[in-house]
């Protein structure tokens, strides 16, 4: 079996559990992939929209109804789980409509925000918009991606694809981290 046809037939399973588990890097890969045509551009859209959802809503419930639970504990002693608290007291709704854009806060978010008194269906709808919006967006730019590496290089064998798309993802992962380093301890928000 071809690495082609292992992704078309399991690509949208791994961009949700990668959506879900990991983040931008599975679906940027999705939209990558859609590009390609392994699987449909909704497929990669979709599964990453889900993942993200259900995963969060997962970390949500486990916060709110199983705070004793081991990884929740853990979690929560973490400097981004202080970070989180000082965001969500300042801005609740702008603060859960952009946690999954916000690098190194994407996991102990909905653990902090389920210990906190914001209903569970205002989360739950302000997760999904945030999901949809995150989803369609990571899927797209992988996508485009893909249009403009086959625009510069031609049509590259599959392998060649995947290895320019994952170091761009990790340049512009390394960055992201960079960037937000440098603001936080510029801003003193990094001593928290």
């Amino acid at each position: 079996m071809s690495l082609e046809t292992l992704i078309s037939q399991y690509g949208p399973l791994a961009v949700f559990l990668g959506a879900g588990f990991e983040g931008e890097t599975a679906v940027f890969l999705g939209g990558v992939f859609a590009h390609r045509q392994l699987f449909p551009f909704w497929q990669a859209a979709l599964a990453a929209v889900l993942g993200s959802f259900l995963v969060d809503q997962a970390w949500f419930f486990a916060a709110r109804y199983a705070h004793d639970f081991a990884p929740v504990q853990r979690l929560m002693k973490t400097q981004a789980a202080a970070k989180v608290h000082q965001l969500l007291e300042g801005h609740p709704t702008g603060f859960i409509l952009s946690f999954r854009f916000i690098y190194g806060m994407r996991t102990v978010s909905p653990i902090a925000i389920g210990l906190t008194s914001v209903p569970a269906l205002r989360f739950m709808m302000l997760n999904f918009i945030a999901a949809v919006v995150w989803g369609i967006a990571i899927t797209a730019i992988g996508y485009l991606f893909g249009n403009a590496v086959e625009s510069i290089f031609g049509r590259l064998r599959l392998h060649s694809h995947l290895m320019i798309a994952l170091g761009f993802a990790i340049v512009v992962l390394v960055l992201a981290a960079f960037l937000l380093r440098k603001y936080w301890l510029r801003t003193g928000a990094g001593k928290a």
